[in-house]
Formats: structure tokens, C-alpha cells, sequence
């Protein structure tokens, strides 16, 4: 891989194109990259207990690491 955790990089490709931030997890095995602000889903998570609600959390996910560069 040519970029590591603590890299500043900018994505070439996806609804994120032109984004930048930093690499906060690097999965070389998988050839994927977390890079912070970037490619931010929303997941649903149901209620634990009966008194607690459920909530909608935004989570990033990986990006191939074909789609970002060194800034």
C-alpha cells in the first residue's frame, strides 16, 4: 500500500471526490482505508433496554485505497 495511518490523502473517486482528510485505519489486507470525514454512512441501531430509545449513528467506512493519493 502506498499510503499509511496518518497520512494526509485526497480521494479520486466516489461521492466523495475532491475530499480530503487524514487516514485514521488502514486495512492492508483488504486494500481499504478509513480516511476521517469521508464516505460517512448512517446506520440505524435499535433500543438495548426497554427504557433506552433507538438512535441513527453516522459511522465512516472504508474506501479502496486505489481511490485516494498522498496530498
Amino acid at each position: 500500500m502506498h499510503v499509511k495511518k496518518g497520512d494526509k490523502v485526497i480521494v479520486l473517486a466516489g461521492k466523495d471526490k475532491g475530499a480530503s482528510g487524514t487516514i485514521v485505519r488502514a486495512l492492508p489486507k483488504k486494500n481499504l482505508v478509513v480516511v476521517e470525514g469521508v464516505n460517512r454512512v448512517k446506520r440505524h441501531q435499535r433500543a438495548r433496554r426497554s427504557n433506552q430509545k433507538g438512535q441513527i449513528l453516522e459511522k465512516a467506512m472504508p474506501i479502496h485505497v486505489s481511490n485516494v493519493k498522498k496530498a
